[in-house]
């Protein structure tokens, strides 16, 4: 796991940086709002115009890195993520931060797909222990966001883009010095693609089974800020809290899991609990320790949850790896996109505790759909053969 080529740390940790961009926000959406005197819905777009715009660029990922190479893709999009987070910072007003934080999402969109794909391709080692180390940093990007924007954001509230966008800096230059020239692939991915390999019924229900517990999981992240009520130190230490508890389901407890007791066993239990979670977040919505130690429990479901699910569709489905991530993310931010405007009306307009009934039913239903998709996984769970990991091998050597 840890004697690995310097392009997979390299892309690692430009991982770290880049997946940072998701929970930095979570500390100042309240302080944006009395700043700016926007209402929580507006607030929220901030989420939506990023995983709105992420989920339809990663239909071109593959396009743009069949035709220029994974490293000039990788670097395009960190490029993209460095203007749009400084932009942001410079904003007047929330909708300027909304627009922005779109432009900031397509550039997530060129690097995250294209990331995944080269750290599996580069990696030592077989595609389970390679999605281990991506999720990894997965993980403690999405634990450092909070607090890093908890630390910066008690200064300004421009303070996180700013930071973002400095730190973006200095993954560029690493992944352009540390990551050798990719070649490009011998053909060109059409348009298409993603959406021939979403008939493929193994990769569709797991697809949709993400967009269901993205809609819970993006809930929770967008929403919880508002009725906690506290400055931004205080809401970045809770999702640090949240982050680490993540990063440590997904990289120590979902092998084990995943080993003693299957794939979709686990996913469809840990789904479950995460509905379950939510259902008490709606319960004790006014009751703030409540909310603030569901929060952190709800990190432990979401690590094993985000390293299955990535696992499960990097090994089902019968295409490319590169097309599949694009296909796979294209589905699950739609309800990322979704959740945390719809979580932003319905707390306005209707109930404070309706966001969290509603996010606690999609992620229940997602459960049964991947109950459904099982018979369609069939083998998951078996080793690699020895000519998988040959040719994981062979392009780690080559890359």
């Amino acid at each position: 796991m840890l004697r690995q080529p310097k392009a997979v740390w390299a892309v690692a940790f430009a991982s770290v940086v880049a997946f940072m961009g998701i929970g930095l926000v979570d500390p100042i959406l309240k302080p944006i709002a009395d700043s700016l005197d926007a209402t929580p819905s507006q607030v929220s777009l901030l989420f939506t115009s990023y995983m709105a715009v992420m989920g339809v660029a990663m239909l071109i990922t593959g396009v743009i890195s069949s035709r220029i190479g994974p490293k000039r893709t990788l670097l395009l999009g960190l490029v993209i993520i460095v203007v749009g987070a400084g932009l942001a910072g410079m904003s007047e007003s929330v909708m300027e931060i909304v627009g922005w934080r779109a432009l900031w999402g397509l550039g997530n969109a060129l690097f995250v797909a294209t990331a995944l794909a080269t750290i599996v391709s580069s990696a030592r080692g077989s595609v389970a222990q390679t999605i281990i180390l991506y999720e990894a940093a997965l993980g403690l990007g999405i634990a450092v966001g909070p607090l890093v924007g908890g630390v910066l954001g008690s200064i300004s509230w421009r303070g996180p883009f700013f930071g973002v966008s400095a730190l973006m800096v200095v993954a560029l230059l690493v992944t352009a010095l540390l990551l050798p020239a990719t070649p490009r692939p011998a053909h060109a991915t059409s348009l298409l693609d993603p959406f021939r390999a979403l008939r493929h019924p193994g990769l569709f229900g797991v697809a949709m089974t993400a967009l269901l517990y993205n809609f819970g999981f993006f809930t929770l992240l967008a929403f919880t800020p508002f009725p906690l009520d506290m400055d931004a130190h205080g809401i970045g230490l809770i999702f640090f809290g949240w982050g680490i508890a993540l990063a440590f389901t997904s990289v120590f407890a979902a092998p084990r899991l995943q080993r003693w007791f299957g794939t979709v066993p686990v996913l469809v239990v840990n789904l479950l609990a995460m509905a379950a979670t939510l259902v008490v977040m709606a319960l004790f919505t006014s009751d703030k320790a409540v909310l603030a130690a569901c929060v952190v429990v709800a990190g432990l479901w979401c690590g094993v949850n985000n390293t299955l699910i990535t696992e499960t569709v990097m090994k089902a489905a019968p295409v490319e790896r590169g097309v599949a991530s694009a296909a796979y993310s294209f589905v699950r931010f739609a309800g990322a996109a979704l959740a945390p405007w719809l979580a932003g009306v319905l707390g306005e307009k209707v109930s404070v505790h309706l966001p969290f009934w509603v996010g606690a039913g999609a992620v229940l239903v997602g459960a049964a759909v991947m109950a459904v998709t099982k018979r369609y996984l069939v083998g998951i769970d078996e080793p690699e053969s020895g000519r998988e990991l040959a040719e994981d091998e062979t392009l780690a050597d080559a890359t």
